[in-house]
């Protein structure tokens, strides 16, 4: 995707499957006024827009029911307190969202703690029907694939409508080859494979950044994922460069990272 004609139509696919995101430990209401009027731009409507739970049905408030409020449980620490997990998950149902992302408990599954990785995901799993469930497998942790994979198998054991690589505050965050791991997770399982989303997050400021991670969801899902009920973008600073080329001016230099 390097020529410009190219590089628009990548700017478009991504503002569509773009969850706009301010997870900053400062956020305010105010914040989040600004992100929702973000939301709803020039070039046309994000996704969704991702927060606090505590600022989700501000959020709700402020957004046209065409864009998506997701909040965070169990973030960004991914604990393996179950009763926190799920008291986050009804906090983000009762404020109306639509859709909730997860941290894995990395480090339990690192410890070869399966049983209370699958136990958490479960009970937030239950939590929320009827809403869309991202799993957060904090890839740049949890490195090789092997582990990778491993996560990706027990989110979607756990009914996951979405595997989303990063919570964005690791050093290490989305990688291609991360990607690509999960992916190829979602492609063996029959269950998930014609279901099941990819999102990149974390590090994606970029339209040729998101460009990367649109193309290898389009070859392992195939064109048809690339919409938003199938394949997402986390991301604070990324709006900048898509409007930037879509508009045709310079893109403004990137926020300071809030990704989820």
């Amino acid at each position: 995707m390097n020529t410009e004609p190219d590089l628009q139509r990548s700017a478009r696919l991504a503002l569509a499957c773009l969850d706009l995101t301010s997870l900053n430990d400062a956020d305010t209401e105010a914040d989040v006024v600004g992100l929702c009027e973000r939301a709803q731009g020039p070039f046309g409507p994000v996704a969704a827009v991702c927060v606090w739970p505590r600022f989700a049905a501000r959020a709700r408030r402020e957004l046209p029911a065409g864009i998506a409020v997701a909040a965070v449980a169990n973030f960004p620490d991914g604990s393996a307190d179950i009763a926190r997990a799920v008291s986050d998950t009804r906090a983000i149902v009762d404020a109306g969202a639509q859709e909730v992302d997860v941290v894995l408990p990395f480090a339990r599954l690192q410890q070869g703690d399966e049983r209370v990785v699958a136990a958490l995901l479960l009970a937030v799993r239950a939590a929320c029907p009827g809403l869309a469930l991202k799993v957060i497998l904090e890839t740049g942790v949890l490195v090789d694939d092997a582990p990778i994979a491993r996560a990706a198998q027990l989110s979607l054991d756990a009914g996951a409508d979405f595997l989303k690589t990063s919570t964005g505050k690791m050093p290490i965050n989305a990688t291609p080859q991360a990607a690509r791991v999960m992916l190829a997770t979602i492609v063996a399982d029959p269950r998930a494979a014609g279901r099941v989303g990819f999102k990149a997050s974390g590090g994606i400021r970029t339209v040729a950044d998101a460009a990367l991670y649109l193309r290898l969801c389009e070859q392992a899902l195939g064109r048809d994922a690339l919409r938003p009920a199938r394949f997402r973008i986390g991301a604070s600073s990324l709006l900048n460069d898509i409007e930037a080329v879509l508009g045709g001016t310079p893109a403004a230099p990137p926020a300071a990272p809030g990704t989820s």
